[in-house]
């Protein structure tokens, strides 16, 4: 089975070389630093799995698709830090087969390789509850609405991102900003699909996620 490790970080990419040469099954085959450097190895070598970090310096989601298209047998399993649940989602509608967290365990490192390289997916157990949290199913996860492009809101969408997350309904907010109950209906339903989520926590979520709103707003909520 041959594999490519794909992370600009060294002390990152000898663990991973560690870990995976641990197995007798697993040959790796090159090692990137690099967008440019990971598809040149895949020009050159027969690669059944690429283990990378699309977040780490030299690197960007951009290669993921890139990868997917040109070399379609290759699979790719994503070991990040961190990631917000929607960073995740737009890795898996990127083409990233199986996800990982840089602290997951040995055994679940190992395993995301094996089964990605049968065709299967793979997620470790935090990366699952991450998603779950934001209420996203990852099986209704639409693949072909990808895109590498950055989510843009207008202030509109900001305004009433904001005060769906401080709590106020359809008419309420439509009161506020002296709009029609289906003028903010619309602005909803654009941002939920702007933003990859189905409902309201997860544009909550991301409200605070993104400094939009504090945390703290909530805590003294019944006092207002």
């Amino acid at each position: 089975m041959n594999l490519v490790i794909a992370d600009s970080n060294e002390i990152i990419r000898v663990g991973l070389r560690t870990i995976l040469t641990s197995q007798p099954q697993f040959s790796i085959v090159g090692e990137a630093t690099s967008n440019e450097e990971v598809i040149d190895i895949l020009k050159n070598f027969p690669v059944d799995v690429v283990i990378m970090d699309y977040t780490a310096d030299g690197f960007s989601i951009d290669v993921i698709p890139e990868i997917k298209s040109k070399f379609k047998s290759t699979g790719i399993v994503a070991i990040t830090p961190d990631q917000s649940a929607q960073t995740l989602i737009n890795a898996l509608k990127s083409g990233v087969n199986s996800y990982i967290k840089k602290d997951c365990d040995v055994s679940e490192i190992i395993n995301s390789v094996k089964d990605t390289s049968e065709g299967k997916k793979f997620f470790c157990g935090q990366i699952l509850k991450t998603i779950q949290k934001s209420e996203i199913d990852v099986d209704d996860v639409d693949l072909n609405e990808f895109s590498c492009d950055e989510v843009v809101l207008s202030e509109r969408e900001i305004e009433i991102i904001i005060l769906i997350a401080e709590g106020h309904t359809n008419n309420q907010i439509a009161d506020h900003l002296h709009l029609s109950h289906h003028t903010v209906n619309t602005h909803r339903k654009n941002i939920m699909y702007k933003l990859g989520v189905k409902n309201t926590a997860a544009i909550v979520i991301y409200a605070v996620k993104t400094g939009l709103v504090t945390p703290n707003k909530f805590l003294f909520s019944s006092e207002r």
